[in-house]
């Protein structure tokens, strides 16, 4: 009965992620009824989403993404007032549905619910409930069929909540075609672009400036902490190196192993004509097949361009003579040996005599030759040794990498006699903070923002090494830390700056270069809106573009901000214009024309399905506010707490 799951047994971590997650990744069973003296985070009717359950959330949330992911998934990213907000909101509506479901007595049927678990994909065969998958699945997770058919039914009891809200939303059709005829109108532009770096050079900065957006930025300004790191890099450049001279022998070895990844070998393009010779004939037959090969041989010298000719009304092969008796081109190996060496002893249009093969006598006539080309070994021996030394760097890898976790655990204070042992660099690299990789302004010129380590330096796992307790508080060697099959690192920190803003001399460039951007595209910007009023009086095409259609399902290539610019000027009056701040410059957008366009677009197909989703889900998230509203929901002084500054805020 296990076999199957002994076998599966990550399609059976999946399966239980899909039935049982759903029920319990937020809430866990102490959700459904539950009561403990744990600290309210929210407080539902007479229900409460509890710290404890909240943490709990956190921690199936994280693991989840960490699962995802394959660990690069960063914490930072749940870590803020806005995650646990969201993740908060999710276990009250959980618990608003349960207090619904349970004060009005929600429940679904038996019917409903066989119905509901016979559709589960996970527990059919060949597209119809299996009896067996659904109890080996069951068995797989632990779980027996009563509990899990309670779980089922709890579920599709609190789907009842919302669920016909949800799905029986639906826009009319007159709604739907105006939408269509707004995705798909057509508008005719020109773009007037004015440019800050045009502006740059009338900028002037002076230190009191400088000084000035110093004082009122030092939010900005502020660097988080960072640490300098010290680290090994084990992949396949490093293997590669660690590989010891390679003999002459070996190298012509491998060549003459892989020739043909070197060498294209001779070959000849042949036609024949062939006489039969039956298997067991007389002598008398077979002197007679012999004079008539050797007659057909010294016509065909004569006249060898008459070759094809005499192939199709002479030759006996039926299945060649009617192309002229073209055997095609043919290398070494291919033919019998009396027969082969017949023919690769032919020049260009040479005949041959006659040959003995295997059912008769054959006429070949070589219709191109190409003689074996390529490098020699002295020419392809850099190719060679670089495969050669690859391959062996292969098996030296796997060795290096064991070795690389033994000697950082054995002498965790130091890289130094890892380094040693394999032939490593112990690297350097500054500007590595707990959520980024500093840039080179911010860190210097060893910032590992721009190493040639950065995407390795940059990865999440790193970065929770360096910043871990082992690492950054009791100074050992991180972990082996695998970025990818063939790449490994291993980190140490070197040096922790805390959070700091730098001096003045520091930035200062960048704050130049800074105010310069400002006030250049501030420059652009009144340059562009002074134009647009001109143009507002007095319409013109001078300094515009060439015009460009586009729609709101086709921007055209255009920018989001100049798209939105195009369909808001006035179609009243044309041309007309309209304006638009972008990053680096100012835009005037002249509006030429409006006109509808085609509604019938495949795109548009899926519209009204679409649509009654995100309305769905729009009027179920009203339901849920009104339920809210109703059963008092409310966040305790602890679950504000918990949410501005997370678990260390109630410590």
């Amino acid at each position: 009965m296990f076999d199957f799951i002994r076998t599966h047994q990550r399609l059976m971590q999946l399966i239980l992620l899909i039935l049982v997650v759903p029920s319990f990744v937020f809430l866990g069973i102490s959700g459904y009824s539950f009561v403990t003296a744990d600290p309210a985070v929210a407080e539902i009717g007479k229900l409460s989403v509890t710290k404890q359950e909240f943490t709990q959330a956190q921690r199936n949330q994280l693991q989840q993404m960490q699962e995802s992911s394959q660990g690069r998934f960063d914490p930072a990213l749940l870590d803020n007032p806005q995650a646990r907000q969201a993740l908060l909101d999710q276990l009250i509506n959980r618990k608003v549905q349960v207090a619904v479901a349970t004060q009005d007595h929600f429940s679904v049927s038996d019917n409903t619910l066989r119905r509901a678990i016979a559709a589960m994909p996970q527990v059919q065969v060949d597209g119809q409930f299996s009896a067996d998958r659904y109890h080996e699945v069951l068995a797989s997770i632990g779980m027996s069929p009563r509990d899990f058919e309670a779980s089922q039914r709890a579920e599709l009891a609190l789907d009842t909540v919302l669920g016909p809200v949800r799905d029986t939303a639906a826009l009319p059709k007159p709604v739907i075609e105006s939408l269509k005829r707004a995705l798909t109108e057509e508008r005719t532009v020109r773009l007037r672009v004015f440019q800050a770096k045009d502006y740059t050079k009338d900028v002037a900065i002076t230190p009191q400036d400088i000084k000035a957006w110093y004082d009122a930025h030092q939010n900005e300004l502020r660097l988080p902490e960072q640490v300098s790191a010290d680290y090994l890099v084990l992949d396949e450049a490093a293997a590669v190196a660690s590989v010891p001279a390679i003999s002459d022998a070996q190298l012509k070895d491998y060549y003459e192993q892989n020739k043909t990844r070197y060498v294209v070998p001779a070959r000849v393009n042949v036609s024949h004509i062939l006489i039969k010779l039956p298997s067991g004939a007389s002598d008398e037959a077979a002197k007679a097949a012999l004079a008539s090969a050797q007659d057909l041989s010294r016509r065909a010298r004569a006249e060898p361009q008459q070759f094809a000719d005499l192939a199709r009304k002479e030759s006996q092969d039926a299945g060649t003579a009617r192309d002229g008796g073209a055997l095609g081109w043919i290398q070494r190996g291919t033919l019998p040996l009396p027969m082969e060496q017949a023919v690769f002893a032919l020049k260009q249009g040479e005949v041959s005599d006659p040959v003995k093969g295997p059912d008769g006598y054959h006429v070949f006539i070589a219709n191109q030759v190409q003689p074996e080309k390529g490098e020699t070994f002295d020419e392809a021996r850099g190719k060679v040794e670089s495969e050669v030394r690859r391959q062996l760097a292969a098996d030296r890898f796997a060795d290096m990498a064991t070795k690389l976790t033994s000697l950082v655990y054995d002498n965790a204070s130091s890289l130094d006699p890892a380094a040693k042992e394999l032939g490593l660099q112990v690297r350097k690299a500054q500007g590595i903070a707990r959520d980024r990789l500093l840039t080179a302004d911010e860190a210097g010129p060893q910032a590992a923002a721009a190493s040639k380590d950065a995407a390795t330096l940059g990865d999440v796992r790193v970065r929770q090494a360096l910043f871990s307790r082992q690492v950054l508080t009791d100074k050992q060697n991180s972990g082996v830390i695998e970025i990818s099959p063939d790449t490994m690192v291993v980190v140490r920190v070197d040096a922790m700056t805390p959070a700091h803003v730098p001096e003045l001399d520091k930035v200062q460039a960048h704050i130049q270069s800074q105010l310069q951007a400002e006030r250049a595209h501030a420059a652009a910007v009144a340059a562009g809106e002074k134009v647009l009023a001109s143009l507002k009086q007095q319409a013109s095409s001078e300094g515009f573009q060439d015009p460009v259609t586009l729609s709101r399902l086709d921007p055209a290539g255009l920018s989001k901000a100049v798209m939105d610019a195009a369909f808001t000027v006035p179609r009243q009056t044309l041309p007309a214009y309209g304006g638009v701040s972008l990053p680096d410059a100012y835009a005037i957008v002249q509006l030429d024309q409006v006109k509808p366009g085609s509604t019938g677009k495949p795109a548009l197909d899926g519209l009204g399905a679409q649509m009654a989703r995100v309305w769905g889900s729009v009027e179920e998230q009203a339901l849920l506010v009104d339920l809210r509203k109703a059963l008092g929901v409310k966040i305790t002084d602890e679950g504000r707490q918990l949410i501005d500054k997370g678990d260390s805020g109630s410590n």
